[in-house]
């Protein structure tokens, strides 16, 4: 479910509750889009984390440790944040109207001891999201961590020196100020479904919420949902309201048997009572850091792969269209011969034929077989002759050239398909970092010039050991896959990878030189079906040779080899 205007609401009054009054006394920005806020409060310092990432933005208290890494030169946006913002103390922290919209209020001492209120804007919207300093007085805005231009918005521009303006209410009436006669207008005016219809005409509900609401009112009621009161929706809703201001409902996180959040909320959803389990929280701020902790184990990967996995389906899509191009265009070149002999056989019949003709018929002489040529009535005979043996020599050429470009495009098509293979089976961050450090290296990527997270590579080949102390080594990219097979491992040590598919170099290297086990390389190749393409097949062909039977070709891309005397066997994907 998104972080809708309920959660939000429930979210803004009990951080107003714990945080107002503290002190702001450190800002981080350990991402492009995401803040941390230490803030000393009565009760002992708090972290306030702030998301404006598109896929999970958020706000929330921090409990749990996490392995949070600064860039080593903050931000402009940083900067300006502890410029105004650091120092300060909270006044405030509310929800705008039934908005997904929190504002913490600030007030911070300028250089002449005056008192200056500003205030920063959290818009939880999607991939609108955005965090946004204004200064209050003026109304202006100071700063923002993502910047909206007018080509990305006409409407509403989100840069320095503007007034800030609030996203378009679209004529809903806000879930905490409807009365029971604006919500009877809005069911009367409406021509869908109930539920569809209060998404349509009121603020801080999605559709799940109102299909609860309909829910709970019709079993409060004892009717159906087609003679439903606005009196009894507006019970329902008021009940719901009433909670969230007395801070009465449960926060609850529903989980699949594997134990991976699935939703949350502060009512119950009773789709997810019925088939899910749930655990239940004693405020607003654990329920939801323990839901995108958790769900974020998992789907932080994707988060973090995201650009790159766009990147690289966009690259992909170039290439296949460019060989799918260039093997038309050898297809037509490939009739390079014809054009010579409709040249030869101009010439041959060149008294024959009338000036100005748009085609000719001639026999041709090499099978005896009247054939139609065409003219450029413009042109002599002798000169359309000429232009065949024009288009057969450029053909030839062209022929020439394309196998090339074909042989070329395969290529990058066979090296990014296998970086999009190890991003989709990448597990940490580093190893999206160190992707995306081999893309910006080979020139696929441009450099930022603000890098987060891993500088220097501190990978090391997965390894696996064996019961017979020998043990199994994979690379997660590329590059490392190179430098696993042509540096790390001996030129007797045994090599597998997946068929015909973008895979990761394995090698199964025994011990005080024994020969390889029959165990041993049944778990290396299920290893190498399992970091390949073909995680989710059954009965992987991996074909499997000594190292020394795999080379490089000059001009080869990072990872792509040629190997000979090798053997294929079938795996189950497997990594355990």
């Amino acid at each position: 479910m998104a972080y809708d205007g309920l959660v939000t609401g429930a979210m803004a009054i009990y951080l107003n509750r714990l945080l107002s009054g503290g002190k702001i006394e450190k800002i981080y920005q350990p991402d492009s889009d995401e803040l941390i806020i230490h803030i000393h409060t009565k009760q002992g310092r708090q972290r306030l984390y702030i998301s404006a990432n598109s896929s999970h933005p958020r706000i929330h208290l921090l409990k749990e440790e996490r392995d949070q890494k600064n860039p080593k030169n903050p931000t402009a946006f940083c900067m300006l944040l502890r410029k105004h913002f650091q120092g300060g103390r909270i006044k405030e922290i509310k929800q705008i109207l039934a908005e997904r919209i929190v504002e913490l209020n600030i007030r911070q001492s300028d250089e002449l001891g005056f008192d200056v209120d500003k205030k920063i804007t959290v818009e939880i919207m999607g991939k609108h999201s955005n965090i946004v300093a204004i200064d209050i007085s003026s109304g202006k805005i100071l700063d923002s961590i993502k910047r909206i231009t007018s080509d990305l918005n006409r409407y509403r521009q989100i840069l320095p020196g503007l007034d800030y303006v609030y996203p378009p209410d679209h004529g809903k009436i806000s879930f905490y100020e409807i009365a029971a006669k604006d919500l009877e207008n809005i069911l009367n005016e409406g021509d869908l479904s109930l539920p569809r219809t209060l998404v349509k005409g009121v603020q801080g509900i999605n559709p799940t919420i109102s299909e609860e609401i309909c829910r709970l009112a019709i079993e409060s009621s004892k009717n159906s949902s087609d003679s439903l009161s606005a009196d009894d929706v507006w019970e329902v809703m008021n009940d719901m309201k009433l909670s969230i201001q007395s801070a009465t409902y449960q926060t609850a996180v529903y989980i699949d048997k594997d134990g991976l959040p699935i939703d949350f909320h502060i009512f119950p959803l009773s789709d997810m009572e019925n088939h899910l389990d749930k655990i239940t929280f004693q405020n607003i701020s654990d329920g939801v850091e323990y839901y995108y902790t958790h769900k974020l184990s998992t789907n932080r990967i994707k988060q973090k792969s995201a650009d790159l996995t766009r990147s690289l389906s966009n690259m992909l899509n170039k290439h296949y269209l460019k060989k799918q191009k260039l093997s038309e265009e050898l297809y037509a070149a490939e009739n390079a011969e014809l054009y010579r002999v409709y040249g030869e056989l101009l010439i041959a019949n060149i008294h024959n034929i009338a000036q100005g003709s748009r085609k000719v018929m001639v026999v041709n002489y090499y099978d005896g077989q009247e054939v139609e040529i065409s003219l450029d009535p413009r042109f002599s005979a002798s000169v359309n002759a000429q232009r065949y043996f024009k288009k057969y020599n450029k053909s030839k050429i062209a022929l020439k050239e394309k196998k090339v470009q074909i042989q070329e495009t395969d290529s990058a098509i066979g090296y990014l398909e296998s970086v999009l293979v190890y991003l989709e089976n990448a597990e940490t961050i580093e190893e999206i970092e160190e992707i995306r450090k081999e893309l910006i290296e080979g020139g696929y990527l441009r450099r930022k010039k603000n890098t987060y997270g891993i500088t220097k590579s501190s990978l090391k080949p997965l390894k696996f050991t064996l019961e017979d102390g020998s043990f199994i080594l994979v690379g997660r990219n590329n590059k490392e896959n190179d430098n696993l097979t042509f540096k790390i491992a001996h030129k007797n040590d045994l090599w597998f990878h997946a068929k015909d598919i973008p895979g990761s170099h394995v090698i199964l290297i025994s011990v005080n030189g024994q020969e390889p086990s029959k165990e041993g390389m049944l778990k290396a190749a299920s290893l190498a079906a399992y970091y390949s393409k073909g995680r989710n097949s059954i009965n992987v062909p991996i074909d499997f040779t000594k190292v020394k039977h795999v080379k490089k070709f000059h001009g080869a891309k990072p990872g792509m080899v040629i190997y000979t005397d090798y053997q294929t066997i079938f795996a189950n994907p497997s990594n355990s």
